[in-house]
């Protein structure tokens, strides 16, 4: 017989344990700037894996300017003539900065390589290379994890038909999403293909179980944590000054500002 499905995290267990982690990661995030760390998440897996919703969650409570998501468009005209990695290289991090890879290099080892938008040999150059660039990421100092997002096809589908039926996420899927679906298998053995290669000592591959939205961003987060060693940054002393006495100065009549209508009122 076959492991018992877990059951959904209950949702205030979940916010309550949220809310633990997101703590803990502003104190990531304050050892990372005071030892000026560099720390670069990736994160891949197929389309509606729940990447985006827990990217979210992890940067929510953080400084943008320590902690910055890079989110790649499709390369431009120039960018399509570089060494493949130039355009990644350009958004790692500099000393005190996180960054979290909504998708990432593997873009050639995934998309790229099922939707035939590379070649076999760019493709299989990419295998190559990639452990070498990831070796050369690690030894240079920077913090590497990578986590790979795993929903089942009846999960994906049915996140699809949600997204289509919502009008606030239906932005969040293209007809290459849909084609994916019938993809499955050849997306399934690109990932097989990709981690007997990238699955390097130095850089291994952690796979998120993510059927359970709420269980998933948990685990993920709760693994970085534990990943990294950093320790309780004591914050400096910060006191609010005395509000210094008023020197005659009078706020200009209301009539000649411009305010936005009370739409709040007509509620």
């Amino acid at each position: 017989m076959g492991d018992k499905k877990a059951a959904k995290v209950p949702r205030a267990a979940y916010e309550r344990e949220l809310l633990r982690l997101q703590t803990e990661l502003v104190k990531l995030q304050e050892w990372v700037r005071a030892e000026g760390a560099r720390l670069v998440v990736v994160f891949e897996g197929r389309d509606a894996a729940g990447k985006g919703g827990t990217i979210k969650r992890v940067a929510e409570h953080l400084n943008p300017r320590v902690a910055r998501i890079a989110a790649l468009p499709k390369p431009s005209e120039r960018e399509r003539t570089q060494w493949y990695f130039q355009r990644y290289v350009k958004h790692l991090p500099a000393s005190g900065e996180i960054v979290l890879f909504d998708r990432s290099w593997y873009n050639r080892a995934g998309v790229e390589h099922v939707m035939g938008f590379c070649t076999k040999e760019e493709y299989q150059l990419f295998l190559r290379q990639c452990p070498l660039f990831e070796r050369m990421l690690i030894e240079d100092g920077i913090l590497l994890r990578k986590y790979w997002f795993s929903v089942s096809d009846t999960e994906q589908q049915d996140r699809f038909r949600r997204r289509l039926e919502d009008p606030l996420r239906r932005w969040k899927l293209s007809p290459m999403d849909l084609e994916s679906i019938t993809r499955w298998e050849a997306y399934s053995r690109a990932k097989d293909e990709m981690m007997v290669h990238t699955d390097i000592a130095e850089a291994p591959w952690f796979v998120v179980e993510s059927d359970d939205k709420r269980r998933a961003r948990l685990n993920m987060i709760s693994h970085l944590l534990d990943s990294v060693p950093y320790r309780e940054v004591p914050p400096p002393v910060l006191e609010l000054p005395p509000r210094p006495s008023s020197t005659g100065y009078e706020r200009s009549p209301r009539d000649l500002q411009t305010y936005v209508p009370d739409h709040a009122a007509s509620l």
